[in-house]
């Protein structure tokens, strides 16, 4: 049996400024079977995440590229 999906979420590329962002919603909006479309306003804690994400990936990347002797 197939599961059904009830939700998908959109993660842009980069942050769009609020007055920007107003076309694409509509256009989501648009989509067949599409129920209500939201915004979430960018803050601290998506750049805190988003940073130790990338410093994590470069250290195991750094480990790749040069891995410790022993």
């Amino acid at each position: 049996m197939t599961a059904k999906i009830n939700m998908i979420f959109v993660l842009l590329e980069k942050d769009i400024r609020e007055d920007q962002i107003d076309p694409l919603m509509h256009a989501i909006k648009m989509v067949k079977g599409v129920l209500d479309v939201e915004k979430h306003i960018a803050n601290p804690q998506d750049w805190l995440a988003e940073t130790r994400a990338k410093n994590e990936l470069g250290q195991k990347l750094l480990e790749v590229i040069y891995p410790k002797e022993g």
